[in-house]
């Protein structure tokens, strides 16, 4: 096995890309119906376009929807190997601001507290936040404690095209054809809906998109969302005896059907729930938005009835029409796509044992592309990025966990050539 020496100079070059795209504002929104789903989105594919029609991939693309394909040739005589392919996503969550982000470097993490921003006071806490103290003596990544960072899934990108110019600066090491591709709107659920996978060409992929180091997953929620709309009467409020109907007060009420320990800070594990993502409302009208997730997919089935059924029971209550429901399905468990395909996962795993790496294979709270794409016909298992603490002002990356991603990509582009 060829040793992949990830000096100084590739280590910064990995840093300094991330720290390129972490600085363009990407953010996705549930809301718009168009692809990309905001026009901020342009910016960054554009960016990456370029890049790699600069480092040479072939066959580089960005589609009218957002969507960048590129290929690493293969440098093997004769080649027959199976494509491979890399996947990553450029949006970032909508949950928090992706605005103006600010990453701070922290080299040779001492393991305490991170005062983020000395105006405000925010604070990353190693108290809070156990995990920090695996990174000692680490270089981290963090906001400024007023936005997200985007390491979901920017650090993704960033270890694909470190990946890729490694590989071509490098042909000694064998590999065959390597498809690489780049989405939008990951993080509101659509990433893979206008995926070409005709077009992308390979076997088999692997999504950049986990959190520590070893993670290996295939298996995932089924996924739906919900939107549940409480119609209300609005009177003045001097004239509203026996007339007006609060729909603010009602969708208090319609919450609290719905069982209070079935919610993600109550359920861990293999276990669903019920996730209230948004809540708009007025006397009027009232909006009220869920995502809905459990691994069984008989227990899902249960799921999305139980919501049906508690807004049949509230219109029984309060009269025919005052709720309705609507329940759009996302993506469903991968698992079963990898029946009689283990090789996919084995290969990723010995990949990491290769880069001194210890697979933790576990399950996904959570989805990525890869579900929907395994379901296209993809096979997408899902491969640690080294963000942590996703979508939120304390998110923070190990610049180190980037690079042992780098090393399982290129052990995967070497593997598949020897277990063909």
């Amino acid at each position: 096995m060829q040793t992949i020496e990830f000096n100084l100079e590739w280590k910064l070059k990995l840093q300094n890309r991330f720290i390129n795209y972490v600085k363009i504002y990407s953010t996705s929104d549930p809301e718009s119906d168009s692809t990309p789903s905001t026009p901020q989105q342009w910016n960054i594919a554009k960016y990456i376009f370029e890049e790699l029609q600069g480092l040479g991939l072939e066959n580089v693309e960005l589609d009218e929807n957002g969507y960048i394909y590129a290929y690493i040739p293969s440098n093997i005589e004769n080649d027959e190997e199976p494509v491979v392919g890399f996947i990553a996503h450029y949006d970032t969550s909508p949950d928090f601001n992706g605005e103006g982000v600010k990453p701070q470097i922290w080299d040779d993490y001492d393991g305490g507290d991170l005062l983020l921003n000395k105006e405000t006071g925010f604070t990353l806490s190693s108290t809070k936040f156990e995990n920090l103290k695996q990174y000692v003596g680490k270089t981290l990544i963090t906001t400024d404690g007023t936005t997200l960072l985007g390491a979901d899934d920017k650090a993704g990108v960033a270890e694909i095209v470190t990946a890729a110019e490694y590989l071509l600066a490098h042909p000694e090491i064998k590999h065959g054809r390597i498809a690489i591709g780049f989405t939008p709107d990951e993080e509101i659920g659509r990433g893979a809906h206008k995926f070409d996978v005709k077009k992308f060409g390979a076997e088999w992929a692997y999504t950049m998109d986990g959190s520590e180091a070893g993670e290996l997953e295939y298996e995932n929620f089924n996924a739906a969302g919900a939107v549940v709309k409480i119609h209300g009467l609005s009177v003045h409020p001097g004239y509203a005896f026996g007339k007006m109907v609060n729909a603010s007060l009602l969708a208090a009420e319609f919450i609290q059907m719905l069982p209070a320990d079935e919610t993600p800070s109550t359920t861990k594990g293999f276990d669903g729930f019920y996730h209230l993502t948004d809540l708009k409302s007025d006397v009027s009208e009232a909006k009220i938005q869920y995502i809905i997730r459990d691994h069984d997919e008989a227990k899902f089935e249960a799921r999305k009835k139980l919501m049906t059924d508690k807004v049949a029971e509230f219109n029984a209550k309060y009269g025919e029409g005052t709720a309705e429901v609507e329940i759009k399905e996302q993506y469903r468990n991968m698992k079963q796509q990898f029946e009689g395909k283990m090789h996919i996962i084995d290969i990723a795993a010995q990949a990491m044992k290769d880069a001194n790496v210890e697979p933790k294979i576990k399950a996904i709270r959570g989805g990525t592309d890869g579900a929907q794409l395994s379901y296209m016909g993809l096979p997408c298992p899902n491969i640690f990025a080294g963000g942590m603490n996703f979508h939120g002002p304390y998110e923070y990356v190990a610049v180190e966990t980037m690079e042992k991603a780098v090393k399982v990509i290129v052990n995967i582009a070497k593997a598949v050539k020897k277990t063909n």
